[in-house]
């Protein structure tokens, strides 16, 4: 299927830490339909990965809890979410920034990545790929406490939960972050943390 999109045209909206831009265009679906005149506001963060650290002896997974505004805005009362360890790839390979996230926010050092999957993270409003992996861990890779960098204000909580509980979290509500739902269904679909 061909794409017909015409007269593209592009005005920043802002670009202080990442760049919202609106675009305007003419879009034809199919050479049967009327050309129509299409606005879209579009977020570009750059893309990004995301690990989940899991422990198959212990049936253990390790996520993160942090405030985001944006939870907080659309009907959190504390704004706290759990997550799985994520960061912008700021130039490195998605491996790199899954491994040094991992890192920074939880203190263990991961040697292997696997490969879940990769997807839009919201492809309606951005240009975000978010890729996804799973990293088994041990006690004996926790070199720090993790919670973050102070210089990017961040503050968080490192959480080391039963795997069958974090999975239970998704159905009461209290997991809700997107790509920690996708790689904990990732984990149970493909019965890494088999009995």
């Amino acid at each position: 299927m061909t794409t017909n999109i015409q007269n593209l045209k592009t005005t920043v909206l802002s670009d202080k830490t990442f760049s919202l831009k609106e675009y305007t265009f003419d879009y034809q679906h199919t050479k049967d339909d009327a050309i129509e005149e299409h606005l879209r506001e579009v977020y570009d963060h750059g893309d990004g990965a995301s690990v989940l650290l899991y422990n198959r002896d212990k049936k253990t997974v390790v996520l993160t809890q942090q405030f985001r505004l944006p939870t907080f805005l659309n009907g959190s009362s504390s704004g706290m979410s759990i997550e799985v360890c994520a960061g912008s790839l700021d130039g490195d390979t998605p491996e790199e920034c899954a491994k040094k996230e991992a890192e920074e926010e939880t203190g263990f050092i991961i040697d292997k990545l696997e490969k879940a999957f990769e997807v839009y993270a919201s492809p309606a409003v951005m240009t975000e790929i978010a890729h996804l992996f799973i990293a088994e861990y041990n006690d004996d890779q926790k070199v720090n406490n993790g919670g973050g960098l102070s210089e990017e204000q961040e503050y968080i909580d490192v959480l080391e939960i039963e795997f069958e509980k974090a999975f239970n979290m998704i159905a009461l509500g209290e997991i809700k972050d997107a790509r920690t739902v996708m790689l904990l269904q990732y984990l149970k679909i493909k019965d890494i943390m088999k009995s």
